[in-house]
């Protein structure tokens, strides 16, 4: 069937639900937003007081840095509701994406109203990180679980290319086919196909490298400002590299993804990597969980003169202290490079510290991503799509590999104790150079 998407309910309107409301409203389709009346207000016939969740979470949205849309006009797309009163209204929708908290009771309770009002065929579609997709539609009738999907939107939705699709073994092939065509062309995403595994792939890969850093960083004795000096653009990473990213996604997010990875894949040869260091257990007790709370890495403060002053978490002490630009030799070498391919090759095969740190970093990164495939997709490039996309990388992970030479790199990394897949072995093998 030839499918044209008028009205889109979103369900949840919590940081990721209105600015995914707020997304689809300025690609020009109306959007429904809904959430629960508040408790105080649950005996009010008032609309204004039974939708104070939903309005004030939508007003914080819009008044957010970055803004989640182009121009204000685009909110006269959006009409809210709550759970209550306006669930009816999901017959009239072409699309129905569930945004409520990471709960898989929650999430059943509320797909079961969704199937008492949708019309047959309506797109039902979750945008969970963490719960299999699977799972959501156990108990739903055919209809639904055919049209039922994961889309998992990146954050923030506007800014941030990838969209994971996510189907089920009973989801339609034409559903699917659908939802990455929708996404690439009316939503302006990377869409990327992904099976359903814990953190599917942008998250899985994107958590093992900060931890993979953590990990590093304990144990060669590197400072956060240098870990985020080595891992920034010089590398072709975002300006907030690791520890910077870390705060802006919320580090109680990044431990959560940490931890689910940990105890749903038995089966992960890194899986030690994603256990908690004690120091990062002392930020959660301290709430110190990034720009959220007000500090977490970094804290801003005032200084003497009443100017804004940038200070660095000190792991080994837990205190605050002045922001340190580090120095490396062969970081500063690089960085008039203006070619990033040729620069990463440089930084790889570094003789100082910095350059040690590369190596390691990249065979444990290649180790891990080898191990994957086929696990978390049958395309290798799927990977380097979806870390581009939603972690900003300019270049891939397997495009890197090819960078600083497979077969070499395989070599060195035996040398250093890493082990890649089998699969990459029996490719050299073959005679086959490059990933691409």
């Amino acid at each position: 069937m030839k499918r044209n998407i008028k009205k889109v309910v979103v369900l949840g309107s919590g940081v990721m639900g209105s600015r995914i409301a707020c997304h689809f409203a300025g690609a020009g389709i109306q959007v429904l937003l809904f959430d629960m009346v508040p408790k105080e207000f649950e005996a009010s016939t008032k609309p204004a007081e039974r939708n104070k969740l939903v309005n004030d979470a939508l007003q914080a949205a819009v008044k957010s840095n970055p803004s989640p849309v182009y121009t204000k006009d685009v909110l006269k797309k959006i009409t809210t509701g709550n759970f209550t009163d306006n669930m009816k209204d999901i017959a009239t929708a072409d699309w129905i994406l569930e945004v409520v908290v990471e709960r898989l009771d929650i999430k059943q309770k509320i797909f079961e109203q969704v199937e008492q009002y949708r019309k047959p065929g309506t797109l039902i579609t979750s945008n969970t990180s963490g719960i299999p997709i699977y799972m959501m539609a156990e108990g739903r009738s055919d209809d639904f679980k055919k049209h039922f999907c994961g889309t998992h939107f990146f954050n923030p939705p506007r800014y941030l290319r990838l969209l994971e699709i996510i189907p089920t073994p009973h989801t339609d092939p034409a559903v699917v086919d659908f939802l990455m065509h929708y996404g690439d062309v009316i939503l302006g995403k990377t869409t990327v196909l992904c099976k359903d595994t814990p953190a599917f792939i942008a998250n899985r890969i994107g958590i093992f490298s900060i931890v993979n850093i953590f990990h590093l960083m304990s144990k060669h004795g590197f400072t956060i400002d240098e870990i985020d000096a080595l891992t920034g653009p010089v590398i072709g990473r975002p300006k907030s590299a690791t520890f910077r990213t870390a705060d802006v996604v919320g580090i109680d997010t990044l431990v959560k993804v940490a931890k689910g990875v940990a105890d749903n894949c038995p089966n992960d040869e890194a899986k030690e990597k994603f256990s908690i260091p004690t120091w990062l257990d002392a930020m959660l007790t301290n709430n110190w969980l990034g720009d959220k709370t007000g500090q977490g890495f970094f804290k801003k403060i005032k200084g003497a003169g009443g100017e804004k002053e940038i200070l660095t978490l000190d792991l080994a002490t837990m205190e605050y202290k002045p922001r340190v630009k580090p120095k490396f030799a062969s970081v500063d070498a690089a960085k008039p490079i203006d070619d990033l391919k040729q620069r990463i090759k440089m930084l790889h095969g570094a003789p100082d510290k910095a350059g040690n740190f590369y190596r390691e970093f990249h065979f444990g990164l290649f180790s891990y991503i080898s191990h994957r495939i086929p696990e978390i997709s049958d395309e290798l490039y799927r990977v380097d799509d979806a870390m581009m996309a939603g972690f900003g990388w300019e270049i891939g992970a397997f495009e890197s590999w090819d960078l600083v030479g497979v077969a070499k790199t395989v070599e060195a990394m035996k040398a250093a104790g890493y082990s890649g897949a089998s699969w990459v072995d029996e490719m050299i093998a073959s005679g086959a150079t490059a990933f691409y």
